[in-house]
């Protein structure tokens, strides 16, 4: 045994590294088959065989980013450039969570370091420069809106101008009002991928706007002990799915009343028709059709994950800033018979919320980046005790004592939120006392998810879950209209 230095039985720091490898290959192979959360799981192994390899977490940032997860993402990347601040793909990576969280002078930073270490590097550059032109642009946009701060973009809607040309075949509100017919006939005209006359559109969007404002910040919902209610999770401009769930369940009506708990758009290639559609039902059934703001409801997302371009692509970019004005007021949380909270994101990072907080929020604004209301459109549950940051970045995590706790505090059975892409459509935690819902199956076309919706009656309130996979869609990819730049990113 001369000559030998280790000891017998122990592993070596280059079987460590040997192993590491063979983690990072698992992790990859995960990564093309689009099982992100599995991929996390083995580059996380391969960091713990070997801490200090930068692309180990430089490669669990992207799949972070590829699950929303982009405070996750972000310190990934970080952790990767203290590593070694020569590669190139980690500040990619970290101005591609920048970005997502809508934090676009910092992405800026990174990609001005690469050029200046990487002065002949012309992709650097180009990615510098766009980066460049969507902070021009938004602060282009910020100063705009300081000149126009008193107008309201509904307001200045002049429909009177707008004429309906005699080659106009789809569907016609009946004296300026939505009915039943008119919607019945708008689902059909967008199955065969045709658009509302932008005089309805507007029309539509001037009424929501107008009845929103009037409305809480949490709506009181009562359902009778008999009657049936639904609760719908995120939609994500899947319109084809949309339609499969009314086919499932049947549509909205005064005895068939829906919940749909935010993010109907982004990210999908029909939000357009999945909002007018969803908004046509609020006008016809107000009393029994209700609608929750979600994250993405909100311009930063719009602006980079599809919804802004598309309807600037179907419409035009003052539509786009009136929805913007619209989706404001759309309403934070709902509360059924006393008993369930429902809301896009989850609970606080404080203790002592009650549901009179949340009634009395200022909701006429984009979100905060922390408090009550960013806190019910961006937090998670969490299985451990207490609170952590959110993987997310925005809003926080929670755990089953912190979900106990406010539901004693308030007098409820249990929350119902969305916001999370579950392999069910669905998925109980906290003991029964947090359920989470998701309608949009295969997720992007790539997650293979199920999509689920609940049902309950009006006495017991006990969920019962209705889950569905995805249906055929006409050949337009997920995130067509979205930031080309940030898509970029993100490859």
């Amino acid at each position: 045994m001369a000559g030998s230095d280790e000891v017998p039985g122990t592993i070596s720091q280059q079987d460590n590294i040997d192993a590491a490898e063979i983690f990072k290959n698992e992790a990859n192979e995960y990564f093309k088959k689009q099982n992100y959360d599995r991929a996390i799981d083995f580059y996380t192994k391969a960091i713990e065989k070997n801490p200090k390899n930068a692309v180990y977490y430089a490669n669990r940032s992207i799949a972070n980013l590829r699950l929303e997860n982009f405070g996750y993402a972000l310190s990934d990347a970080s952790l990767s450039i203290d590593l070694d601040k020569t590669y190139t793909k980690a500040y990619y990576r970290r101005a591609a969570s920048y970005m997502s969280l809508g934090k676009y002078k910092l992405a800026l930073k990174d990609f001005e370091y690469v050029t200046k270490v990487r002065p002949h590097d012309q992709d650097a550059k180009m990615k510098y420069n766009e980066c460049n032109k969507i902070v021009k642009k938004i602060a282009f946009e910020k100063a705009i809106s300081v000149d126009k701060k008193e107008i309201n973009i509904a307001d200045t809607i002049n429909l009177e101008t707008m004429t309906i040309e005699d080659e106009y075949e789809g569907p016609s509100l009946e004296d300026g009002k939505v009915t039943l017919k008119f919607v019945t006939e708008l689902m059909e005209y967008y199955k065969a991928q045709k658009k509302l006359h932008k005089k309805y559109a507007y029309k539509i969007l001037i009424d929501v706007k107008a009845y929103l404002q009037n409305q809480p910040s949490l709506v009181d919902i009562k359902v009778p002990d008999d009657e049936k209610f639904t609760v719908c999770g995120d939609i994500h401009g899947q319109f084809y799915d949309l339609m499969n769930i009314f086919d499932l369940n049947g549509l909205p009506s005064e005895t068939n009343p829906y919940l749909f708990n935010g993010d109907f758009v982004d990210r999908g290639s029909f939000s357009v028709e999945c909002i007018f559609t969803l908004f046509s039902f609020k006008m016809l059934y107000p009393n029994h059709f209700y609608m929750s703001r979600g994250n993405h409801e909100t311009l930063d997302m719009n602006r980079m994950y599809g919804f802004r371009g598309e309807v600037t692509s179907k419409y035009t970019s003052q539509m786009a800033d009136l929805f913007t004005e619209v989706y404001n007021w759309l309403p934070l949380a709902h509360c059924i018979n006393s008993r369930v909270l429902v809301m896009h994101g989850g609970l606080f990072s404080k203790d002592d919320v009650t549901l009179e907080d949340i009634r009395n929020v200022d909701r006429n604004k984009q979100p905060p980046e922390d408090g009550i209301m960013c806190e019910l459109l961006w937090s998670d549950p969490q299985f451990m005790a207490g609170r952590a940051p959110s993987k997310r970045g925005v809003g926080c995590q929670f755990g089953p004592d912190v979900t106990a706790n406010f539901l004693q505090k308030n007098g409820l059975d249990y929350i119902i939120r969305s916001h999370e892409v579950k392999n069910e459509g669905y998925e109980i935690a906290h003991d029964g006392k947090c359920i989470t819902v998701f309608s949009a199956p295969n997720y992007c076309d790539t997650m293979g998810n199920l999509g689920a919706f609940i049902t309950m009656n009006g006495k017991d309130l006990k969920p019962n879950f209705r889950c569905y996979t995805a249906v055929t869609h006409p050949d337009v990819k997920p995130m067509a209209y979205a930031n080309s730049f940030l898509s970029m990113l993100c490859q």
